[in-house]
């Protein structure tokens, strides 16, 4: 990194990274047989709000490799995906913007979505 930016320090390019708020990882019960079905569809329901907003930003991108990675045009995203090896549905969600949009990146966006699907149970923690 430093030699693709001779004359610069660490703290200098640390210095011009923004703030970025990151949830814990979470994880919702979802069965075994049942995880990647669900995961399929939250990756249809956000590739359908590709260039749509969430809580007043545009989504900019949907990237479905290994679920789907929903970013938003300020940077902040959310993710879904299918744990490897337990039978749950991992969610991160980070906010470029504050401690409290992060929290409202998982509770007004994430999980009311996912709490959609009957076969979506408990977090084992929340932010």
């Amino acid at each position: 990194m430093l030699d693709r930016n001779p004359g610069r320090t660490m703290a200098d390019l640390k210095s011009e990274l923004g703030v970025a708020y990151t949830s814990l990882t979470m994880a919702a019960h979802c069965g075994d047989e049942v995880k990647y079905g669900v995961v399929d569809r939250m990756v249809e329901e956000y590739k359908s709000l590709d260039g749509k907003e969430i809580l007043g930003r545009k989504v900019v991108e949907v990237n479905t490799v290994n679920g789907a990675r929903v970013t938003l045009e300020d940077g902040s995203w959310v993710l879904v995906r299918a744990s490897s090896n337990k039978p749950e549905l991992v969610v991160v969600v980070e906010s470029m913007v504050s401690d409290a949009d992060m929290k409202d990146l998982f509770h007004k966006e994430v999980k009311p979505r996912l709490g959609k699907h009957p076969e979506v149970g408990a977090y084992n923690q929340e932010i």
